[in-house]
């Protein structure tokens, strides 16, 4: 007998689970056919009879909105009790809404109790986003090789999120030794599921011949496809092979809308770009107010090339005062971060004692931080310091050495000056001198001296 009941009692769950699955069909239905009304009530009978689905999307429906007022707060409420059903789609959604504090208060940690429950049920997003946390050590203590399990996981499941992923790592070497080839498969991998930023990535590969020959109309294709679905660094990219003529007619209009593209959505760099066709004039009506708002926003963010224009337009009066101690002051900064050009220009301020007490010391300091980032005006002031033996002990052959340099990549005025030194030099020194240059080169200019 009881064994008879157990059977009808199993028989009858099962005949209202076919029928709560019947029933969340048809609310599915009603979403796809935007009858919201019919779904929530569908779905609020579901929910109220403890059915996970139900639960679930009916706190889908009412975080975007659908038929109710968006309210994340709500939504929450119904995740969470899908979620305690082990409800794997809940636990992932769960997970976000704690990592980006949507209707709660963010909190890595909890978002990665739920992303892990759910990446455990083998839910390829939920183990993407469990590896993002570790990747930033968000919630969890940051650990690239755990990150990579989890990347590695997800893109065996054809996630392409987590295959660009990969792509990024094997491109950069984090957490893996650097492979191009690796790069590539991956990126390839995400790129044919359109995935915008895999795209974005093999057009820099083919573009600055990262594993493979340079190749400008494949890094046009792949621009092309990422830059249409909108990825900003795309758009920067395609948008400077236009402004450059770079594989195409160069096209100053084209490149600034691409530009203006990518700054709607907070590009620095596209910023950047569009405060420099202002200043050059180039695609629109030169107007430097525009530019010099573009690059203060930009200085006001640290960052060191807005801080350069700053720092010429103030030097030069553009859309300003003239004003060289405001020059100093804006090459300073730039040159604290390295910009060589930056560095150039205030070595020449301090060599003058333009806006500065005059230091023919800090002048060298600056022109050899640029020379030695390359920077060929900075190689040959660098140069003619050693030549005049202003600042420095007075050396013919090192003054050689950084005008023959400048000179090599077409640095104005360095052979002439290069010449000058070697009337002052034996054969010799003349190929030691270029015997050291040549050094210098493949020591990418570091520690030359």
């Amino acid at each position: 007998m009881k064994k008879l009941l157990c059977m009808m009692l199993l028989a009858l769950a099962c005949v209202a689970q076919a029928a709560n699955a019947d029933e969340y069909e048809n609310a599915k239905a009603a979403i796809a056919r935007r009858d919201y009304a019919a779904a929530l009530k569908t779905l609020r009978d579901l929910a109220a009879k403890g059915n996970a689905a139900g639960q679930y999307k009916l706190g889908w429906m009412v975080d975007h909105g659908l038929g109710v007022p968006k309210d994340p707060v709500e939504a929450v409420k119904w995740y969470r009790l899908a979620a305690d059903q082990n409800y794997v789609n809940a636990q992932a959604t769960l997970g976000w809404m704690y990592e980006n504090g949507s209707g709660v208060q963010q909190n890595f940690a909890e978002a990665a109790k739920w992303y892990r429950l759910a990446a455990q049920q083998g839910d390829a997003i939920g183990r993407f986003d469990l590896g993002v946390l570790y990747r930033d050590g968000n919630g969890v203590a940051k650990d690239e090789a755990e990150a990579l399990k989890w990347f590695r996981l997800a893109a065996a499941q054809k996630l392409d999120l987590a295959q660009d992923e990969l792509g990024d790592a094997y491109h950069y070497g984090r957490g893996v030794p650097q492979d191009y080839a690796q790069a590539m498969k991956w990126y390839r991998l995400a790129a044919r599921q359109d995935n915008g930023a895999a795209q974005a990535s093999l057009g820099k590969m083919y573009d600055f011949g990262d594993g493979v020959s340079p190749n400008i109309a494949e890094a046009l294709k792949w621009y092309r496809l990422a830059a249409d679905q909108g990825v900003a660094d795309a758009q920067v990219n395609l948008g400077s092979m236009y402004y450059k003529g770079k594989g195409v007619a160069q096209d100053f209009k084209q490149a600034l809308a691409l530009f203006k593209l990518a700054a709607d959505q907070g590009d620095e760099t596209a910023q950047y770009n569009l405060g420099v066709a202002y200043y050059d004039g180039q695609g629109v009506a030169q107007n430097f107010p525009e530019a010099l708002k573009i690059f203060r926003a930009g200085a006001a963010r640290g960052k060191a090339n807005a801080q350069l224009y700053l720092g010429i337009m103030s030097r030069r009066g553009l859309g300003v005062p003239q004003d060289d101690a405001q020059a100093v002051k804006w090459f300073q900064l730039a040159a604290a971060q390295g910009q060589p050009i930056a560095q150039t220009r205030l070595g020449w301020m301090v060599e003058q004692g333009k806006g500065i007490a005059k230091d023919e010391v800090q002048a060298v300091k600056w022109f050899r931080l640029a020379a030695e980032q390359g920077d060929t005006n900075g190689q040959s002031n660098l140069g003619v310091k050693y030549l005049n033996g202003e600042g420095i002990a007075q050396d013919y052959v090192h003054a050689y050495m950084w005008l023959h340099l400048a000179a090599l990549s077409g640095e104005d005025g360095a052979a002439e000056k290069s010449s000058n030194a070697a009337k002052h030099m034996t054969a010799e020194q003349i190929t030691l001198a270029t015997n050291m240059a040549r050094a210098c080169q493949l020591k990418k200019f570091k520690a030359c001296d």
